[in-house]
């Protein structure tokens, strides 16, 4: 089994998470203002070098400025319903 920070499913997260930041106008160093973190943090969640966890990914949402409920869903429907961690 692969880990799961490498799966198909994580990266799409990273990539929503990257898409909606984008969509919003931000820059890492304007999300990590708004998340009192460091920019390379944002960085490295990016890159999938520091994983997101809920409570991160609720914040970040947030801090984009999307309901953390919507973008979970669209991190849904873009999984298929039998996806391996």
């Amino acid at each position: 089994m692969t880990k799961s920070v490498f799966s198909d499913g994580y990266n799409e997260l990273l990539a929503l998470l990257v898409e909606s930041r984008k969509a919003a106008g931000m820059t890492q160093v304007e999300l990590a203002e708004r998340l009192q973190r460091p920019q390379p943090f944002i960085s490295y969640l990016e890159r999938g070098e520091r994983r997101v966890d809920v409570v991160e990914f609720i914040a970040i949402a947030r801090a984009i400025g999307v309901s953390p409920a919507e973008l979970f869903g669209r991190l849904l429907s873009k999984m298929p319903e039998n996806n391996p961690i």
